[in-house]
């Protein structure tokens, strides 16, 4: 299938990798159905949830754990009946990143993680019942500490 996206114009998408996210994203409640594009580049730290259904709609998100070895939380049992979640190594986690126009001020949303059932497809952002984490962990200095930065990257994820 064949999708307009946001920063690669038209990509080849398998309609099997559709995502499934049956409330929408908090609000973008009227989209329900993205693709991950860059899952299968592991040497890519960003990836994109990209909208099937409206072009210009796309967020930059990163796996958390990338940013923070100790991130943990525990998903509360309706959100794992309505993922139909069965094994953990089933579930894929992302968290949205916010690059501004000042990048030194990049920043990961920790509070809200993308939680993805790769078995069925459905997907879910939930709010974690945590004060530890923030909507806006800033990630700049743990990124180019871990030598997971690259100037190039910079560039190309501040020109949205």
């Amino acid at each position: 299938m064949k999708l307009k996206t946001k920063y690669y114009d038209i990509v080849d998408i398998d309609e099997k990798s559709i995502l499934d996210f049956k409330e929408g994203l908090p609000g973008f409640e009227d989209y329900k159905k993205y693709v991950l594009l860059g899952e299968d580049q592991d040497e890519v730290v960003f990836k994109w949830l990209q909208s099937v259904e409206k072009p210009d709609l796309a967020f930059v998100v990163i796996n958390p754990f990338c940013i923070k070895k100790d991130y943990e939380f525990k998903l509360e049992d309706s959100v794992i009946k309505a993922l139909g979640i069965g094994r953990a190594e089933d579930v894929k986690v992302y968290s949205i990143v916010v690059v501004p126009e000042d990048v030194s001020k990049i920043s990961v949303n920790l509070k809200a993680p993308v939680i993805i059932n790769n078995k069925n497809n459905k997907g879910m952002q939930v709010i974690l019942d945590r004060e530890d984490y923030s909507v806006r962990h800033y990630i700049l200095e743990l990124l180019q500490s871990q030598k997971r930065w690259e100037t190039e990257g910079v560039r190309k994820a501040s020109d949205f």
